[in-house]
């Protein structure tokens, strides 16, 4: 009767969550609050909860901090030492009389960038360049940025700071091997799939209305103002990746790696010594001062699965009765479902869905590396396409589209890649 009665609580409290999320509640006071309500009403002994909830998780989560640190150090790195900026700058050159192969080189170019960099900072400096450029090429602008938004999302798979935030939920899944090919896979379904946009909506792209979409957003080309980096630091992006795919190598050291790559070919370690040390510590406390809230968020999640962890026998045997045990069908409900992400819904593991993934996980119905990759797809198709994502707010406002139009192009297409996606997860992981 007890354990009856500690079960509906806990749904209680789970659905307040929810509806508290869907308000706009803060998610780090909300997950800090239910770590405590958890703990309390599951009547977790004092120095267990002490110990399990608050103590352990924090700390077991420490190395994945140390990840999210290094990535986005590295993402600031290739912003401010004018890779990033260049790599955009150099598709002006080759798009100037071929608008589709503009359009398609921006893709690629954005998709190669946020491999590695993240955050909406990254994004915005990215943006003021390469957006201009669809626009000086005569791509509408909804269409524009739904190109560059999906574009970003695409690579999200590889990258390593986001896939760091998804273990938070899924510590046991491991970011390499097994994994980094179905990211690859993912990734590729993705670009392709913007592609198709692309070619499908080519007749939309008019040369002849460059000056009116530049004109609209209060911006001209600014490509040919970026200051020029040695073509071969195009490659850094991607050291990280290759590092980990070809000799087996820590994200840790890959990044370290590709800090010193991008500062050495850019001339940051030649000249004055004071300058390379500024260059250091500029970057550095960018870095974590853009990541500093994303901590604090991640810890108070850390604590809430741990208290969903030593509550999690009692929600077995709904999640037992009400889930798919055969993965293939688990795998396609989620992937027709994904739209169930955008707006934070119940499949976005940053919104509603948070609270039931952290049970999910908690209760080994089914193991971290299938549940990540399959999570990850759904809560991808918001990145790309929610009009609440960081940058995607950032994008609609700059570029002065309604959030009805961005919707039209991104959420059809997302909703494909999120179904093939899926049915990769199986073939992986399944």
């Amino acid at each position: 009767m007890t354990s009856t009665i500690i079960a509906i609580l806990l749904l209680i409290t789970f659905v307040g969550f929810i509806y508290y999320i869907m308000k706009g509640g803060n998610l780090m006071i909300g997950f800090f609050v239910m770590a405590i309500l958890w703990s309390v009403i599951g009547l977790v002994p004092f120095n267990v909860a002490i110990e399990k909830v608050f103590a352990t998780p924090a700390l077991n989560y420490g190395p994945t901090i140390i990840y999210i640190v290094f990535g986005s150090w590295f993402g600031q790195v290739l912003v401010d030492s004018g890779i990033a900026p260049s790599i955009s700058a150099a598709t002006n050159k080759v798009g100037k009389k071929r608008p589709m192969i503009a359009a398609i080189l921006v893709s690629f170019v954005t998709c190669l960038i946020f491999v590695s960099a993240y955050g909406v900072g990254s994004v915005i400096a990215i943006g003021v360049i390469l957006l201009p450029i669809l626009l000086s090429i005569g791509m509408p602008r909804d269409l524009a940025l739904a190109v560059f938004s999906l574009s970003i999302g695409a690579p999200m798979y590889i990258n390593v700071v986001l896939y760091n935030q998804m273990k938070a939920f899924f510590p046991k899944a491991q970011y390499g091997g097994t994994y980094l090919v179905f990211g690859v896979c993912a990734m590729l379904v993705q670009i392709v799939a913007v592609l198709i946009m692309l070619f499908v909506n080519r007749k939309k792209i008019d040369p002849a209305n460059a000056d009116a979409n530049l004109a609209a957003i209060g911006e001209t080309d600014k490509a040919d103002q970026i200051k020029k980096v040695p073509a071969i630091t195009y490659i850094i992006p991607v050291v990280p990746v290759a590092m980990n795919m070809i000799f087996k190598w820590d994200a840790i050291p890959g990044l370290t790696i590709g800090v010193i790559l991008a500062m050495l070919l850019t001339g940051k370690f030649s000249g004055d010594y004071k300058q390379t040390v500024k260059f250091l510590n500029d970057t550095i406390q960018t870095a974590i001062s853009n990541i500093a809230g994303l901590i604090m968020f991640l810890m108070a999640l850390t604590f809430f699965t741990g208290a969903a962890s030593l509550n999690a026998v009692r929600f077995k045997p709904i999640f037992d009765a009400l889930l798919p045990h055969n993965t293939l069908i688990l795998c396609l409900a989620i992937g027709i479902l994904a739209p169930l992400a955008l707006f934070r819904g119940p499949l976005h593991v940053w919104g509603d869905g948070a609270a039931t993934v952290a049970v999910l996980s908690g209760i080994g119905l089914f193991s971290d590396a299938f549940l990540l990759p399959l999570m990850y797809v759904a809560t991808l198709m918001a990145v790309s396409t929610d009009i609440t994502q960081s940058w995607n707010v950032w994008g609609l406002e700059y570029m002065k589209v309604d959030s009805k139009s961005f919707l039209k192009y991104g959420v059809p297409v997302m909703w494909i890649v999120s179904i093939i996606n899926e049915l990769l997860v199986y073939h992986f992981f399944g």
